[in-house]
């Protein structure tokens, strides 16, 4: 179930993203007084495509997926961990959201009110440097992700998806993955019977081990010339 809390001041914050470090004082109490702390359940929606976008969502503790809905089948954009913040351009446009948000593990997040974030972006230049820092990463991770999910083999995307989860979100190898089997196929638009079967093949070929949700990249190199080559 969620729960909704307010703890520390965000001046007293030790969670606090890079984004927020160009931020005075008077301009941190601004936020805290204007947001909200909720905790999520792993599988808990944070907020649904198609409905309201009323608040920025600051990622304090778990890990996060935003994805698309489509007819049947979803689309995992990107995955979040601390502490970074989701947002969606539907804020500037129509106030909705365009994608879902859910937490892939037990998670904390900040709920900062859209029209405070809205205001310190007009007033502080080097907030208004890391939000579109932020936005452009996001933009280029989403054309890389096109090219993969458009112009490579099965195999390839899930290297892909591999690569990126160990490198990008567990910082690790071996890595113990929370996302589960449908996440790793959502992440690489495939079914899910596909995506394990890729992962058998690259097991019987030595390039991983997997034990339960534990996986070893056993053979890197190879790994990555399966993602350039597709």
């Amino acid at each position: 179930m969620t729960k909704f809390h307010h703890t520390l001041n965000c001046k007293d914050c030790k969670s606090k993203g890079i984004i927020f470090k160009s931020l005075c004082n008077e301009e941190l109490d601004m936020i805290n007084q204007n947001r909200f702390e909720v905790s999520f359940k792993a599988g808990e929606i944070m907020f649904k495509q198609g409905t309201p976008s009323p608040h920025f969502l600051c990622l304090t503790k778990g890990l996060a997926k935003i994805y698309i809905e489509g007819r049947g089948k979803n689309l995992i954009l990107a995955l979040v961990k601390p502490v970074e913040y989701i947002f969606g351009p539907g804020v500037y446009v129509d106030n909705r959201h365009h994608y879902s948000a859910a937490a892939v593990e037990d998670s904390t997040a900040c709920l900062v009110d859209a029209a405070t974030y809205k205001l310190l972006i007009r007033q502080n230049p080097d907030f208004a440097d890391e939000f579109i820092k932020r936005v452009s990463n996001q933009a280029i991770y989403n054309f890389e992700q096109v090219i993969s999910l458009t112009q490579k083999q099965m195999p390839g995307r899930i290297a892909d998806a591999l690569i990126y989860l160990s490198e990008f979100v567990y910082d690790s190898n071996p890595f113990e993955m929370s996302l589960s089997r449908q996440d790793l196929a959502d992440i690489s638009g495939m079914s899910k019977e596909s995506a394990i079967r890729i992962l058998k093949d690259f097991k019987d070929e030595e390039i991983l081990s997997i034990d339960g949700n534990s996986i070893n990249i056993l053979n890197p190199r190879l790994l990555k010339q399966i993602s350039e080559t597709g």
